[in-house]
């Protein structure tokens, strides 16, 4: 292996990788000059002693030092994900592009580190990290190598990392990872001159997009962070064969048209990209890459959606009444198919049955739902125990969050934004539907069930159930369904089976929204029980009820913004113990001054059975038996 042929690291004349449009948040020339690295947000010193204590204009030759002992390439004492980010040198690209400074500089910085980081270190030759790096040194190094003494290295260690991650593909972890292997071997093929390699690491490639892109376009990690990063890979690969004149797969286009269309309809109303399961807010510049057109115009309003009974649900378990959307249907928008969209002052629904994700909308609400599998079975990594959770927006902007992921560090932190209580579901016993522990496992999950989703010109609902507290006395089984007009939206929860139990109902709010106990209307006027007055950060002032014996509590929690970023924001839970079986309702609606609290909680008007179906009085039989899923995997994970 570390005889591995010298590549001549030459690559298309013409190519534009993702990173050179949308360059990852780094350091800036003067830093790196300095010996000083951001990353994640986060700055450390990379110099001994710290160079910043020079007062002169940075100078590349005189500030990094050539000993390699003067560098701290090994960072042990920062946290392992801003480590793995230090070793994929993806950073460099603070250095295009290149003159004879940066160049300079690069030569010192990639000397340094090649001399103090042996192959097969446990950070930075972890097989993902290598394969960023690959791509990276791929991309950049003929250009920052040029007339450097670091070029023949750089040209040899190029070989070196082909023929490392030859023999170490994840295939013991598979997903982004694996394809983020082919990704890098795609591209040291290039730059190595060989059309034989080449095409058989493209057909790796399209034989694992084949298994891990769904029928709706959605990567079945099923979080829209990841899906965006994949998007990004296949899409740099098919430019990098179009830009070398070689064939770019039918599949490969494909997959990358519906991974588009999916993530175009799953796009908050303020265009960003829903924080579901793992993942971290995505950049605006790299959202206009992945997304270079957005259909303009919704699909029509499709027709009431209710398929006969015996249609399978996501989770493969056959409902009463099923609803799914055509796999791989799209209209001429490159929209998945829809069960409908809502126009002006209509309600629509959109199904993506194969991810597991429903949007509804109506006046000026939006409502995103996860009714889908909380993971692909054979990769739990970025699970969260989220089913029948859901995120809200109201003019544009958001209302009702997911609490987001801060940290891949395991402790209480990572087992508490990964848990039920941090999304807006119902938990059970303080239990999670779906037992995620370590910091990238799951085991026991929720199988969910899609009963139906309808709309008609004024009212969206969807009803599903999922069985992720069956392991709980009285097994019990959590149906829900959201009802979603102009007025405002009404969760109704039934959780069947026996027993008695503790019961909460989650809903947590967006950074700035304000919560405060509900007072009648009128000067004076007295609390309403169970209500809270809901104010945005535009000064809308809404009203939350709760039908039920249980009371609202509210506290102060934390919402992540980033990589150890997080702010506070309210949440709101609506606590009860009760003998099951029980049903609860909760309505968020715009406060007007002529609010009668005497109108219990339920839909706004007078609803047809086809508005607002029944939850089901009796939950078809779910089978209590499921594995339990550990695949061997480090409970480090390197992918951000």
């Amino acid at each position: 292996m570390l005889r591995g042929r010298p590549s001549a690291g030459q690559w298309p004349a013409g190519f534009v990788p993702v990173d050179e449009t949308c360059p990852p948040p780094g350091p800036t020339v003067d830093e790196l000059a300095l010996g000083r690295l951001t990353l994640l947000g986060h700055a450390r010193p990379l110099g001994h002693p710290d160079p910043l204590s020079h007062t002169d204009p940075p100078d590349p030759v005189r500030d990094v030092d050539d000993d390699p002992a003067r560098w701290d390439w090994e960072q042990a004492g920062a946290p392992l994900l801003w480590r793995y980010h230090l070793h994929y040198w993806d950073w460099a690209w603070a250095l295009t592009p290149g003159g004879d400074r940066e160049r300079a500089l690069f030569a010192r910085l990639y000397l340094g580190w090649r001399a103090a980081v042996t192959v097969g270190h446990p950070v930075a030759w972890s097989p993902y990290v290598a394969s960023l790096r690959a791509w990276t040194l791929c991309a950049l190094g003929p250009t920052l190598a040029r007339d450097t003494p670091a070029r023949d290295v750089l040209r040899a260690d190029l070989g070196v990392h082909r023929s490392f991650l030859r023999i170490h593909l994840e295939t013991d972890v598979g997903g982004n990872h694996l394809l983020k292997n082919h990704k890098a071997l795609i591209a040291l093929a290039v730059a190595a001159d060989d059309p034989s390699g080449l095409r058989h690491w493209v057909d790796q490639l399209v034989r694992e997009t084949r298994r891990q892109v769904l029928g709706d376009g959605g990567h079945y990690e099923r979080s829209p962070s990841y899906h965006c990063q994949v998007l990004a890979d296949l899409d740099d690969v098919a430019g990098l064969l179009a830009a070398g004149g070689w064939a770019v797969p039918i599949e490969l286009l494909d997959a990358i048209t519906r991974m588009r269309a999916w993530l175009g309809a799953v796009l908050g109303p303020d265009g960003t990209v829903p924080l579901l399961n793992d993942g971290f807010p995505v950049r605006p510049d790299l959202l206009r890459r992945l997304l270079p057109s957005v259909p303009a115009q919704p699909p029509p309003p499709g027709p009431e959606v209710n398929p006969p009974a015996g249609v399978t649900s996501p989770a493969g378990v056959t409902s009463p009444a099923g609803v799914t959307s055509p796999a791989g249907a799209h209209g001429r928008t490159g929209v998945p198919a829809a069960t409908g969209a809502g126009g002006p002052g209509r309600a629509g629904g959109l199904l993506l049955a194969d991810s597991g994700l429903a949007a509804l909308t109506a006046g000026s609400w939006h409502l995103l739902a996860d009714v889908g599998l909380p993971c692909p079975d054979d990769l739990p990594a970025h699970a969260h125990a989220d089913t029948l959770g859901f995120l809200l927006w109201l003019d544009g902007r958001p209302l009702l969050v997911d609490v987001g992921t801060s940290t891949y560090a395991p402790g209480q932190r990572r087992d508490a934004e990964r848990g039920s209580a941090a999304h807006n579901t119902v938990t059970v016993d303080g239990a999670d539907s779906t037992e995620v522990w370590g910091a990238f496992r799951a085991g026991r999950r929720a199988r969910p069930t899609l009963v139906t989703m309808r709309h008609r010109d004024e009212v969206a609902t969807l009803t599903a159930g999922h069985d992720g507290y069956r392991h709980l006395p009285g097994r019990p089984i959590h149906w829900r369904t959201w009802r979603l007009d102009a007025d405002g939206l009404t969760v109704s929860d039934r959780i069947s089976g026996g027993g008695r139990h503790r019961l909460a109902v989650l809903f947590h709010f967006a950074p700035g929204v304000t919560l405060a106990a509900a007072r009648r209307p009128g000067p004076g006027g007295p609390p309403e029980p169970a209500a809270l007055d809901v104010t945005t950060p535009t000064g809308r002032c809404l009203l939350l009820r709760a039908g039920g014996p249980g009371r609202w509590h509210v506290r102060t929690t934390r919402r992540a913004t980033g990589w150890e970023r997080t702010v506070a924001a309210p949440t709101a839970e609506f606590r009860l113990d009760a003998e099951l079986p029980v049903e609860l309702h909760a309505t968020l609606t715009a406060r007007a001054p002529s609010h009668s609290s005497d109108r219990p909680p339920g839909p706004s008007r007078a609803a047809s059975p086809l508005d607002a179906p029944r939850l089901p009085a009796a939950p078809p039989p779910l089978d209590a038996s499921h594995p339990l899923d550990a695949p061997r995997r480090a409970d480090a994970d390197p992918s951000h």
